[in-house]
């Protein structure tokens, strides 16, 4: 079977950066600008390009990062003082521009129960201002749709909202397929570069309470056939991933076919 090729570092490369600007784009998603000499050789591949987001603690004064070689970036970082040891976190690329060596970041705003802030690099994220320092280690991409693939479907929640705007820009003017996009209200819905035969579908959840990428499960629970020479990717709320491809398998398209990943996992806190 004819694929991609799996765009993946083998020696992943940190890039220090700094915070341009910031801004709300939408009632759930908070962009923050990046910029500095380093970026100027980021790899951008487009797609899901992915990334390690390391930020400094609050009590800092400089931004510590573990010191590697090569992948083995894990057990350097693990074994920093926790006092010292930066905070983080996975995160995609939203858009990059070379020229001016900035790439975006988007932050999904997240609430905790009593309409708090929540999420460590959120929190960051909203209040970063201009010259705070952070980095980037390069991860690659997950998407990996065979050259041969007829179709592609794309499944996501709010937290893939930046994967799958940049797989849509990223992807042959000639794809056919459909995105399935759940974001948490109306407000959230963006204009997205879909190619002509892509379809384009918005799950508003609108309810706070509901449970993310449940409701994008119900649609794609809806979509009853899958041609078995096709392309899905299903990421977000780890529910969403790991049902989202039993069914598409029962659907009978081919587990290596199928890309998924639970960003993130629901936890559902109960009253003692």
């Amino acid at each position: 079977m004819a694929k991609i090729r799996r765009l993946t570092p083998t020696h992943p490369r940190m890039f220090r950066a700094e915070v341009v600007r910031t801004e709300r784009v939408s009632p759930s998603m908070h962009r923050v600008t990046v910029t500095g000499p380093d970026l100027s050789g980021f790899p951008w591949l487009g797609y899901d390009h992915w990334f390690r987001l390391f930020l400094q603690l609050p009590h800092q004064q400089r931004l510590r990062l573990p010191e590697f070689t090569g992948a083995r970036w894990w057990q350097p970082y693990l074994a920093m003082p926790d006092a010292e040891r930066p905070h983080c976190a996975n995160y995609t690329v939203a858009d990059f521009r070379p020229e001016a060596a900035e790439m975006d970041i988007d932050f999904v705003v997240h609430h905790g129960p009593d309409g708090e802030l929540a999420g460590g690099a959120a929190i960051w994220a909203c209040a970063a201002q201009a010259g705070d320092a952070l980095a980037v280690l390069d991860q690659g991409i997950l998407f990996d749709r065979p050259s041969d693939a007829t179709e592609v479907l794309i499944v996501a929640d709010e937290t893939g909202l930046p994967a799958t705007s940049g797989i849509l820009r990223s992807l042959p003017r000639n794809t056919v397929g459909r995105l399935i996009q759940e974001v948490p209200t109306e407000a959230d819905r963006r204009t997205v570069d879909a190619p002509p035969g892509v379809a384009v579908t918005w799950v508003v959840r609108e309810h706070p309470m509901a449970v993310p990428g449940a409701a994008a499960l119900d649609e794609l629970l809806r979509h009853t056939s899958a041609d078995a020479a096709g392309y899905a990717f299903i990421v977000g709320e780890s529910t969403l991933a790991t049902e989202g491809r039993r069914h598409l398998r029962a659907l009978g398209l081919p587990k290596e076919r199928i890309t998924f990943s639970g960003f993130w996992r629901h936890e559902i806190h109960q009253a003692a």
